[in-house]
């Protein structure tokens, strides 16, 4: 197989058909962008989720004299009430452990965090006792995730006013995050469609516009392989280019958002780093190279007969 006539074809072809390459291209660059930026969205879901759920605890909060509900009819919690919370606890497979807050403790922890900016405020400040404050249990599950059952569970208990999940707080934020990255998937979907139409258009003009030394190369006994390879490489090459292209907007995203925006002006949440965003390129990679040489190879046996 002489390769100077393949490279001699790809270069003709690629002239030939220039603006349907760059469309292909373009097309490939933007759709594949948008599919890596999917994947480190679900990544940065993932770390968001595992990050909160190793540090946000369920926290039950007992009755007090003033706690309105129908579990705190008789005022503050009891002694007994109490050990009934924690039998359940203590039995319960989904607590990794918990300790016990009481008013006391509660109230520090507020003074230290609560400031009181002017005369008024420092008067009701003043005026909060730490019995006007809930004693609680501060719980830590094995499963972050595995979280309704215990809230459920320990609801229903006389003596406990509220629990508190902070987890209903974040469902939002994982709901944008979630809604954000299967926009990107679907619309990426789309392109991708296009993408492949458009390969299959540039390889019927290509034939058609080489259908003379087609037929020649048939009849002096061509391999199907040696026709179809200035086809594959025109394909290859314009997923290659798309595929660095996408990598290096992945990149540039990363830097950018990420590295000189994101992680020095919040640590609430662990970020997504170079390591996430390699694997979003290899995924990239994978599926530009597959969803255009695999077409590539079925339309030209369908526009070359080989």
């Amino acid at each position: 197989m002489q390769l100077t006539y393949v490279f001699s074809e790809l270069r003709t072809g690629l002239r030939r058909n220039l603006s349907m390459m760059v469309a292909v291209i373009v097309t490939m660059f933007v759709s594949l962008t948008l599919v890596g930026l999917g994947l480190l969205l679900n990544a940065q879901a993932e770390k968001a989720e595992k990050f909160w759920g190793d540090r946000l605890q369920i926290t039950v909060f007992l009755c007090t004299d003033s706690s309105p509900g129908a579990n705190c009819i008789d005022g503050q919690a009891s002694a007994a009430q109490r050990r009934a919370v924690e039998q359940v606890l203590d039995t319960n497979p989904q607590v990794e452990k918990w300790h016990f807050e009481t008013s006391r403790q509660a109230y520090d922890k507020w003074r230290e965090v609560y400031t009181a900016d002017d005369a008024t405020q420092r008067q009701v400040v003043e005026a909060i006792k730490p019995s006007d404050l809930a004693e609680s249990y501060w719980i830590t599950l094995e499963d972050p995730r595995q979280f309704e059952g215990l809230k459920n569970e320990v609801s229903e208990l006389p003596g406990v006013g509220t629990v508190r999940d902070l987890r209903e707080v974040l469902q939002p934020i994982y709901f944008w995050i979630d809604a954000f990255k299967w926009g990107a998937i679907v619309i990426a979907g789309f392109l991708l469609l296009a993408a492949i139409l458009q390969v299959g258009n540039t390889i019927r003009l290509a034939a058609f516009a080489r259908r003379k030394e087609i037929g020649i190369m048939r009849l002096v006994g061509a391999s199907s392989l040696y026709i179809q390879l200035p086809f594959l490489m025109e394909a290859l090459f314009a997923a290659l280019v798309g595929v660095l292209l996408a990598a290096g907007a992945i990149g540039l995203f990363l830097y950018v958002v990420v590295y000189r925006l994101l992680r020095p002006n919040s640590n609430l949440v662990a970020w997504i780093d170079w390591g996430d965003g390699m694997l979003a390129i290899g995924a990239i990679t994978v599926v530009g190279l597959a969803l255009t040489l695999i077409p590539t190879l079925l339309l030209t046996r369908k526009y070359l007969k080989v």
